[in-house]
């Protein structure tokens, strides 16, 4: 089940990689929000459809949830709008590169001090370690596409 899960969350960093390019090539026509506006309005309405026929829990107990679970749309609405935004500038890869070290950092945080009421992980050397080695990857990343622009 583990190896499945991890060739899920593979195949949906795919997807949103492709969409990240996609986005920020629609967002040099019709803008960043428009485009932002544009993925969130689709999302919704696929996602009514998937309730209305699929959903098996009560959609009005989100009204009912603590104020802080319901921030977490905010966290959603802020990371595809930053996405759209910083493709165009910087490329698909410093993009995911970056976006990836924010997770980690934060999922590092939220697994040591179990924040959320998630598993408690503590921080050691090979999360550390990591989160080092994806920062020279960035920097890496970032100081070769300014050589390849410079070049075009």
């Amino acid at each position: 089940m583990g190896l499945l899960i991890i060739a899920a969350s593979v195949a949906g960093g795919t997807l949103l990689s492709s969409q990240s390019s996609i986005n920020g090539a629609l967002s040099r026509k019709a803008g960043t929000y428009e485009t932002t506006f544009f993925t969130f309005i689709t999302g919704a309405l696929m996602l009514a459809l998937l309730v209305l026929f699929f959903g098996s829990g009560d959609v009005m107990k989100i009204l009912e949830a603590p104020a802080w679970q319901l921030s977490a749309v905010w966290f959603g609405v802020g990371y595809l709008f930053l996405t759209v935004l910083a493709v165009p500038q910087i490329g698909v890869i410093a993009t995911n590169i970056s976006t990836i070290i924010g997770q980690l950092g934060a999922g590092i945080l939220i697994d040591h001090f179990g924040w959320f009421g998630g598993l408690r992980i503590p921080l050691d050397g090979e999360r550390i370690t990591a989160f080092i080695l994806l920062l020279a990857a960035l920097w890496l990343i970032y100081k070769a596409d300014k050589k390849q622009i410079k070049k075009a």
